[in-house]
């Protein structure tokens, strides 16, 4: 069997989506609204996710509207001339994005869709910030493009989310989807492998669960370690081990495999600015891990779905109708803030932000 093509997909990648979806290239502008966490402020907890380094944003900056505004500006003008991108998707992206009294969050989301060439908003944030009035918020956008929610759930284990000082249960999770789902709201959840602690099982055990709640998207990061975070001390003490490059490459295929091919696969890796990662260093050869991913799902003749008993072709492909040149093999997206204080090196595709979303 062959390779990836977009004919021929081994997985459900979001640039397919989007080109299916709009039949155009679509990027995501990733804006910073200045919201902060329930376990950073102390109404759950202090000092945030043991693994959470903000050193990529502005941690005390308040937005408002005119620099939401901005930011989205300047991440569409940058997304247009390196990437030929022609619409956009907002993504509210740093930290919790529904921490934040109902008005306040209709004035920032209202901002983001003046837009014309906003064609969807993409939020980003915690179980535990969300409640049925801010659900209806977000659900009233949906008559006017496309509007995911992206779960930072990370594991399904609370034993592990009490050690990396997520303040919020599994159980908080399933209400949130379910105060979401049939609202018109794709939803997104995000999860590490390799979080300390865990068993490979326990790894798959979070997937398979995910598999059964009819989600919409998934971005899988790889866990790495920030500088000036406690998950730094704890790595320098030997407290926790990181996985090693063919560990994750495989995982990553288990996983695609327990996934159903109507999964959107927003992304399969994460990284760092080198100035602020520690370790592993192997992970910021991102094109390659990607390869690698592949590679491996070809080694084995899988896909996206196997073992669930889906077949190679359940995974939606291109029509040969459809223009050339669209695909992507997961979700890149631009940070408009960064290209705004005229940082080209963190404005395109910084993933260091996979660990500081939610």
């Amino acid at each position: 069997m062959s390779g990836l093509s977009a004919e021929n997909p081994r997985y459900y990648s979001f640039g397919r989506y989007v080109r299916q979806r709009f039949g155009c290239r679509v990027h995501k502008v990733a804006l910073h609204a200045g919201f902060t966490c329930p376990n950073r402020d102390g109404s759950r907890g202090r000092g945030g996710c043991t693994f959470c380094n903000n050193a990529g944003f502005s941690p005390n900056a308040r937005a408002e509207p005119a620099e939401i505004r901005q930011q989205l500006a300047a991440g569409i003008a940058a997304a247009r001339r390196r990437r030929k991108a022609e619409r956009f998707i907002a993504y509210f992206q740093a930290y919790s994005n529904t921490y934040a009294p109902i008005d306040r969050l209709r004035e920032l989301y209202d901002e983001a869709w003046r837009f014309p060439e906003v064609v969807g908003m993409s939020v980003g944030t915690r179980p535990d910030c969300v409640d049925a009035a801010k659900i209806d918020l977000i659900a009233g956008y949906t008559s006017r493009g496309e509007v995911w929610i992206e779960y930072g759930l990370q594991s399904i284990h609370d034993q592990t989310l009490a050690a990396i000082n997520r303040c919020h249960s599994y159980r908080e999770f399933l209400e949130a989807v379910e105060l979401t789902r049939e609202r018109g709201i794709k939803i997104c959840v995000h999860t590490i492998l390799g979080l300390p602690g865990e068993t490979r099982e326990m790894m798959l055990a979070t997937h398979e669960r995910l598999a059964e709640l009819g989600i919409d998207g998934i971005k899988l990061h790889l866990l790495h370690v920030m500088r000036d975070t406690v998950m730094a001390e704890q790595y320098r003490r030997g407290e926790i081990s990181l996985l090693e490059r063919g560990e994750f490459v495989g995982l990553v295929c288990d996983v695609l495999e327990r996934l159903p091919p109507t999964v959107v696969i927003q992304r399969m890796h994460a990284d760092a600015p080198t100035d602020i990662l520690l370790a592993p260093q192997w992970c910021l050869d991102k094109a390659g891990v990607l390869n690698d991913i592949q590679g491996e799902l070809v080694r084995r003749d899988s896909w996206q779905g196997k073992r669930r008993g889906c077949a190679h072709s359940d995974i939606p492909s291109i029509s040969a109708a459809d223009p050339p040149g669209q695909e992507a093999p997961t979700c890149a997206s631009i940070s408009g803030l960064h290209c705004l204080q005229g940082d080209s090196r963190r404005g395109t595709d910084s993933l260091m932000k996979g660990h500081c979303e939610q």
